[in-house]
């Protein structure tokens, strides 16, 4: 696996190395030691699949506040997705700022996402499916969120959302 570092210190995106023959291809999509190896959490607590039926779904933006705090490993599996992540940290120079990547079934991309950032992201095609693994279970009561358009991150969608859910649109400000 190729590790690249974002702006946003502790956040990378994860290129697979794949090996190609007249199968198909092989590679590795988590190697618990060499997260270990660069001082990531490589515990790995849960599992999810979120699918969206349409374009211009928004997702996010989320996150669980402590003891909760969880680091995310996301990949595309199917369709195409425009992926944010907001640095979040307290003591952080990179506080506030927000990077974005598209991960795509095609490429194959991951985006490792630590602790104290929030997370979302917007459908850029029909009938698209993202796997989330996660180093803290879901708790519900430490579920949180920041409003996908607040003036304080100022993110730069590709493109409109269309279709948000009342909880993602109700979150208050960022303060």
């Amino acid at each position: 696996m190729i590790f690249t570092e974002t702006k946003l210190k502790g956040a990378f995106v994860i290129d697979i190395e794949p090996i190609e023959d007249e199968r198909g291809l092989f590679a590795r999509s988590w190697c618990r030691e060499e997260f270990k190896a660069r001082g990531l959490n490589s515990e790995l607590a849960q599992c999810n699949i979120s699918f969206n039926n349409k374009k211009g779904t928004l997702r996010g933006m989320h996150y669980q506040k402590p003891p909760h705090e969880e680091a995310k490993l996301v990949r595309c599996t199917q369709g195409a997705i425009f992926d944010v992540i907001i640095d979040l940290r307290p003591d952080s120079p990179t506080r506030t700022q927000w990077v974005g990547k598209e991960l795509t079934a095609k490429n194959r991309k991951m985006f490792y996402i630590p602790e104290g950032f929030a997370h979302g992201f917007l459908t850029l095609e029909d009938d698209t499916e993202v796997f989330y693994q996660m180093s803290t279970p879901y708790v519900p009561a430490s579920a949180s969120g920041i409003r996908w358009n607040d003036p304080v991150f100022n993110i730069n969608w590709p493109e409109q959302p269309k279709i948000i859910s009342e909880r993602d649109q109700s979150y208050p400000d960022f303060n």
